[in-house]
């Protein structure tokens, strides 16, 4: 889709833009120039739009900024089973600094002509303090309104993904109905999780997730969503965490979702552990064969905490796989 059939949708006008990100070409992009608060947990702005739209076959992509935090790490949030000095290293050979992390946060539209899908919700009004929760205001950039979403497909039940769900205690997307995979969906309802690791998450869950549950489709790995979007199971970072194939007129392209949450440390040592993947073996395992696939057969992907626009392909090292950023490929 070009910029002239974007302002054909009206464009809305004065949209803030979040303009924090890393600099990444954008021929299809409009940007709006609004810089956000400085806050200690947000980087610095710069003027990368906090969207990308891509054409896949007849369907339109839009790779949406919810913002981006930064903090210490990534060890030992990653790398959590080695050294300090082994993460370190392999951080100073990528041109990376060994104790700050700066993560990003990409909810997904996918526009099939008859049904526009957005994949994760964000942080929400809960972290627009810190300059996150922007999902809202970088989709009307875009060119679309939150009533225009008919379906929100959650990746899994982690509370950057879930926590736009609702605003202002009513729901964020009007007349959208709502996709859950069925064995996250069991997992975080269908148990007690009292006095464990997973209680406050599982607080949340109940909070945003179960009250959408009767206007919700429960799936199984392997199901589809619409005709071109199918799920596979991607289970290990939680119990139910599903990855989503989008395929048009011949093109292909997977949503990965939290599969690997760092484009370094994750996909170059595939089998570090990560603190926060619920089941770290069965979590390495699902990354090592989710890129193998993607590598194999030269597909892109859009990764949830890739560098935005987080659009990117993957080719094969020693030990793991190198992360390659989208550049003009989908521009021509």
């Amino acid at each position: 889709m070009t910029e002239t059939s974007c302002s054909r949708r009206g464009l809305m006008s004065g949209a803030a833009l979040l303009t924090a990100g890393l600099a990444a070409p954008h021929v299809l992009t409009r940007a709006a120039s609004a810089q956000s608060p400085a806050s200690p947990s947000a980087p610095p702005a710069s003027d990368t739009p906090g969207f990308r739209r891509i054409k896949l076959g007849a369907f339109e992509v839009v790779a949406l900024l919810d913002g981006k935090r930064a903090g210490p790490g990534p060890h030992p949030t990653f790398g959590a089973n080695q050294p300090a000095e082994a993460v370190a290293a392999l951080l100073r050979e990528n041109f990376l600094p060994e104790t700050t992390l700066v993560n990003g946060f990409t909810p997904v539209l996918v526009d099939t002509g008859s049904e526009r899908i957005l994949f994760d919700t964000g942080f929400g009004a809960d972290g627009r303090a810190n300059g996150l929760g922007r999902l809202e205001e970088n989709l009307a950039a875009a060119g679309y309104t939150p009533d225009q979403v008919s379906i929100v497909v959650l990746t899994h039940f982690h509370g950057d993904h879930i926590n736009g769900l609702s605003s202002g205690g009513a729901p964020a997307f009007a007349n959208a109905r709502y996709v859950f995979g069925k064995a996250e969906y069991d997992f975080w309802t269908g148990s007690t999780h009292a006095g464990k690791p997973t209680e406050n998450a599982a607080k949340n869950v109940e909070a945003k997730v179960k009250p959408l549950v009767d206007k919700a489709t429960l799936i199984d790995a392997g199901d589809a969503v619409v005709s071109g979007i199918t799920s596979e199971a991607a289970y290990g970072h939680t119990p139910g965490h599903l990855v989503f194939h989008i395929e048009s007129e011949g093109k292909h392209l997977v949503l990965t979702a939290d599969t690997a949450n760092h484009y370094v440390v994750s996909l170059q040592r595939p089998d570090w552990e990560v603190s926060f993947d619920f089941d770290k073996q069965q979590a390495a395992a699902t990354r090592k064969r989710v890129f193998d696939r993607i590598a194999t057969d030269r597909l892109p992907f859009i990764g949830y905490h890739m560098p935005f626009p987080s659009v990117g392909f993957v080719e094969r090292l020693d030990q793991g796989f190198r992360f390659v950023p989208a550049t003009y490929q989908f521009d021509i």
